[in-house]
């Protein structure tokens, strides 16, 4: 079994593992010939599948095992990868591969830095010497190495659990039915901004004071609905609180005809076609935690245009499609599977 590669991308993939770290601390990791998985399921709250096209963040990548398409599946801890990727954004360069420490499976992350060296002695005229610049008699002491540049090596390295591809063959993306209403959403960062305010607000009625925690039954419950006219509405709604934030003039990008409805039944029969000729004031809802919520939407720091698909009363799932860096890549896509509470 053998992973090595280097990393072409290390500010993007640290937001990346940033991104999941905030919903998860440990993800599976598949790798093969053709991509990278990243996929993290916590106990509660929101799952995460991304596909990262091998050459949107890694070059000179090398990968053999007896797996069928040279597939290798690990357990990896997403805190320490994403502590060991931020130490490297200023690198010159980086690359991981897979190797052992006292029998145990790491990910050594190699990060090489230039510097620029000085000399102590480099910094003015000799001490006692006419301090005249001019004068002939005046020299400047330089090391020898001085204004030269250096290379400086760091490894760190973060232990894995390599799987078989027996324990992970039962895993699979939650089956979700056809979507009523999936509209391109707004900018994520403003999102995000709104979202929190309202979960803040909502937390400091409830309680009297703004307190932190993970999510629970108690956390404030965002309402997110879509119709098929173009709008997206935030709302959120308790004892003390009724508040909302509407955005018009969005897209509901069109259906691929042969990407829905398998049964031949067509479009005309899809959920978001019905929903569309029900008007402007037919509306798909969820209902979601505020705080995990704005963990997905952190995602945000990665650009990109993000789908979101409403099934009502059921599930929220987002599409995000990360930017490519190259022209001929493939789309790189992160998956977020969102069930909604009841009301």
């Amino acid at each position: 079994m053998r992973f090595k590669t280097a990393v072409r991308n290390i500010q993007p993939f640290s937001k990346l593992t940033a991104s999941l770290s905030s919903l998860g601390k440990v993800a599976w990791v598949r790798l093969d010939d053709s991509n990278v998985r990243f996929t993290v399921i916590p106990e509660t709250g929101t799952q995460v599948w991304a596909s990262l096209s091998i050459d949107s963040i890694f070059e000179d990548y090398t990968i053999q095992s007896a797996a069928d398409d040279n597939t290798i599946n690990l357990e990896l801890p997403l805190p320490p990868l994403h502590r060991a990727l931020k130490s490297a954004t200023n690198a010159s360069s980086a690359s991981i591969r897979l190797t052992k420490r006292d029998g145990v499976p790491v990910l050594s992350l190699t990060i090489i830095t230039n510097t620029i060296s000085s000399g102590s002695s480099g910094r003015g005229f000799l001490s006692g010497s006419n301090p005249n610049p001019f004068d002939d008699d005046t020299f400047r002491e330089e090391a020898l190495d001085a204004g030269r540049e250096r290379e400086a090596v760091v490894t760190q390295e973060i232990p894995v659990r390599v799987l078989t591809a027996v324990s992970v063959e039962g895993i699979h993306e939650p089956r979700v039915r056809e979507p009523d209403a999936h509209i391109i959403l707004p900018s994520l960062l403003q999102l995000k901004a709104i979202s929190d305010r309202f979960t803040k607000l909502s937390m400091a009625t409830s309680t009297g004071t703004i307190r932190s925690g993970g999510a629970n039954s108690n956390a404030p419950k965002l309402e997110l609905s879509a119709n098929m006219h173009g709008s997206l509405k935030l709302s959120i709604s308790t004892d003390a609180l009724n508040i909302s934030s509407v955005w018009t003039g969005l897209t509901n990008p069109e259906l691929d005809p042969t990407q829905v409805n398998p049964d031949g039944e067509g479009l005309d029969a899809h959920p978001s076609t019905i929903l569309r000729e029900r008007g402007p004031d037919a509306w798909s809802t969820v209902r979601i935690d505020g705080r995990d919520w704005g963990k997905v939407l952190s995602v945000g720091r990665l650009g990109g245009r993000v789908i979101a698909c409403f099934a009502d009363e059921h599930a929220l799932i987002l599409y995000v499609y990360l930017p490519n860096y190259d022209d001929g890549t493939e789309d790189s896509v992160l998956t977020y599977y969102i069930s909604s509470f009841s009301v």
